[in-house]
């Protein structure tokens, strides 16, 4: 029997709905409708949070003040002035651009870190679909994502553009390996690809203590995979202009910067899942409240890592991942199957 809150918001909207619509059929469609607007007001809402948060925080860790203007003496519409700044400003189509391919890129970018949220358990009982290949749902939705920025690099008639694209392909490649291979321990310990039953078994131990040199690969392919600093390789503003967002202006440009805050809270949320207990932790606050704790908190990690250190080349980043990330990865995966064995024996 599920507990959680959300769980019981859902049912109790089916209940309302029954004596009104009647057909189970509609009420499922409107309840899906309802979870992808909610969905998406999250990821807007994020979007919107996240680029003050980071300036202030970014601000913080430079000494520098950050927004103080726009919005009294906080800048707390400085979010608000950049949404209507990016909205208002011209759309200019390069010539020479493979049209369809470069205008389908910014648009499709988004979907894959939309579709992540589907297979992320927020509370008790509360996932759009709970799949017996979770995990394997979420690595190979996000890795796809290097497909619009290869499209959009490619697309673009521009050698800056084409680099960026071709820069997105390798630290994907490098970077998604060791990835898989951190998270196999956790699959080796649960016995199970479903995000719920992975969940479940952190109500007494967290991962992050089973598995902490996973949740430390992990922590980089994540920032790595999620195009974050410091390893926005792909973007390389000091090389290559903007790599693949370098001819788009405007709102198509504003779809990648928000596809990128979205990555930034769905890695987040996939880390609280993975290694933090989900929606665990002491009874006198919901399930719920705890997850979003956890998530922010990693939210401030990735944002305090990215603003800390210097950003890499690009050939020592790809040297980290094949020649150091993935051979620990492997041993991890030996340690581990080592651990499940004798705790299966004794």
């Amino acid at each position: 029997m599920h507990n959680g809150i959300l769980y019981s918001i859902a049912l109790w909207l089916r209940e309302l709905m029954m004596p009104l619509i009647g057909n189970e059929t509609i009420i499922d469609l409107i309840m899906t409708v309802i979870g992808i607007a909610v969905l998406f007001s999250i990821i807007l809402t994020s979007a919107l949070v996240f680029t003050y948060g980071e300036r202030k925080i970014c601000a913080f860790i430079q000494v520098r003040i950050g927004p103080n203007r726009v919005g009294g003496r906080f800048g707390l519409l400085q979010s608000v002035a950049d949404m209507l700044k990016l909205m208002s400003k011209e759309d200019v189509i390069p010539n020479g651009v493979d049209y369809w391919v470069w205008a389908l890129s910014p648009m499709l970018i988004f979907v894959p870190s939309a579709l992540l949220y589907t297979v992320f358990p927020f509370d008790d009982g509360a996932i759009f679909a709970d799949l017996n290949i979770g995990i394997f749902f979420a690595i190979a939705v996000s890795s796809q994502a290097v497909l619009p920025f290869l499209m959009g690099g490619y697309a673009s008639n521009s050698k800056y553009g084409m680099v960026g694209g071709m820069r997105t392909v390798a630290q994907m490649l490098a970077y998604e390996v060791p990835m898989v291979f951190a998270l196999m321990g956790i699959i080796m310990i649960t016995g199970s690809l479903k995000m719920s039953a992975i969940v479940e078994a952190q109500g007494n131990v967290w991962f992050i203590f089973l598995q902490p040199l996973a949740f430390l690969i992990f922590l980089v392919t994540a920032l790595v995979e999620s195009n974050r600093p410091p390893f926005n390789i792909v973007e390389g503003e000091s090389e290559i202009i903007a790599g693949p967002f370098t001819e788009y202006t405007g709102m198509r440009w504003a779809l990648f910067f928000l596809a990128e805050f979205a990555n930034l809270l769905s890695i987040s949320i996939m880390t609280t899942t993975l290694f933090l207990g989900g929606w665990h932790g002491p009874a006198f606050l919901p399930g719920m409240v705890w997850f979003w704790i956890k998530v922010l908190i990693m939210v401030l990690v990735f944002q305090w890592i990215g603003w800390t250190f210097p950003r890499f080349r690009i050939d020592q980043m790809l040297s980290f991942g094949w020649k150091v990330l993935l051979p620990v990865a492997l041993v991890n995966v030996l340690l581990t199957g080592i651990g499940v064995y004798i705790y299966n024996w004794l």
